[in-house]
């Protein structure tokens, strides 16, 4: 019965490839894609491993890069909350919260949110913003996950996310769905993880508004001037296949390690390989990890490369009720600032 599971849960994964595009599709639709910000990791413990924890993400954190790990919450429930520093003076807030239901599985709630400051508001009529008028846009992705683990072997989720733009009086909204599968214990190795994920799966989406309304004379007949809406053009989601091989092993009773690595084909990118590893040393009340992770991009010039390696540490304390956690990551960055990623999580 695991073996049946175990290949049906890959094709399943296979036939989405198919769905998403081939690798001969990559590279010519370059920077076109629409919600652009449901790439963007959070977390700064699976971040800080390079965004490769595909195959062995658990619990509320696992829930953008592979919602099957949410099926393995160790918790009762749990929440998280994460701040990173972004690019270009963006910062990233992401909040979600995970609750076991016993044998119906386990429901995540999940909210990330940008924030890009005040930027002045210029018009044809005001090009050096006299009047001191200011706008900030809102870019918020609301997500529900449904999680269970089938066997003791694999955990199956998925995450159904409403995504919203808003910029001054143009605004976007759509949908998408994301699917994922976990195997532990692949070949019969203890510790060897399998995953795969297919991500952002949905109709693309076009903004509207009154935004779009400009003052124009029609160039048939002798109308006045009137307003005229430009019809903006759809663009498509950045739909993802994912996979990903993770293991777990310990030295000793204190200390333990895990080595992942990951493969990405992006329908509006280039295919990107992810690695990472983690160093944790641990006793009953009191955990430390180490982290470190990289990619790489095969068909990208290094010049055109804006992240590089990434690297963290955390610390768990452990008592009889409570599971308390903090992160923290660093991802290298050219052209802008480095990411800093705080995250704080709490089981119960």
């Amino acid at each position: 019965m695991t073996k049946k599971m175990l290949i049906s849960a890959l094709v399943f994964g296979v036939l989405f490839a198919g769905v998403v595009g081939t690798a001969d599709a990559q590279n010519k639709r370059t920077g076109t894609s629409a919600a652009p910000e449901l790439l963007i990791p959070v977390g700064a413990r699976y971040l800080a491993m390079g965004s490769a924890s595909l195959a062995n993400a658990t619990g509320v954190e696992a829930i953008h890069f592979n919602p099957a790990g949410l099926g393995l919450l160790k918790n009762s429930a749990e929440g998280m909350f994460s701040s990173m520093s972004y690019i270009a003076d963006i910062s990233v807030s992401y909040g979600a919260i995970g609750a076991s239901f016993g044998d119906f599985g386990i429901l995540g709630l999940s909210i990330k949110s940008l924030s890009f400051g005040d930027i002045p508001l210029t018009t044809n009529d005001d090009p050096e913003n006299r009047s001191g008028r200011n706008f900030s846009p809102t870019y918020v992705t609301v997500g529900v996950t449904y999680a269970r683990p089938l066997t003791d072997a694999i955990s199956v989720g998925i995450t159904t996310k409403l995504i919203t733009e808003q910029i001054d009086r143009v605004s976007a909204s759509g949908v998408a769905f994301d699917f994922g599968v976990q195997y532990s214990g692949l070949v019969n190795v203890k510790g060897l993880h399998l995953g795969v994920a297919v991500k952002n799966i949905g109709p693309g989406m076009k903004f509207d508004g009154s935004g779009l309304y400009r003052a124009a004379v029609s160039s048939d007949g002798s109308r006045p001037e009137q307003p005229y809406k430009s019809e903006a053009a759809s663009f498509d989601l950045p739909s993802l296949v994912e996979f990903g091989l993770a293991y777990t092993g310990n030295f000793s009773d204190e200390f333990s390690y895990v080595g992942s690595g990951s493969f990405t084909n992006n329908n509006l990118y280039v295919d990107e390989w992810r690695f990472g590893g983690e160093l944790l040393y641990g006793t009953d009340q009191v955990k430390l990890a180490g982290r470190v992770g990289g990619n790489l991009l095969p068909k990208v010039e290094k010049e055109d490369r804006i992240f590089g390696i990434t690297a963290g540490v955390g610390i768990t304390y452990v008592t009889t009720d409570l599971e308390l956690t903090f992160d923290y990551a660093f991802r290298q960055v050219d052209l802008f600032n480095n990411n800093n990623v705080f995250s704080l999580k709490v089981g119960f």
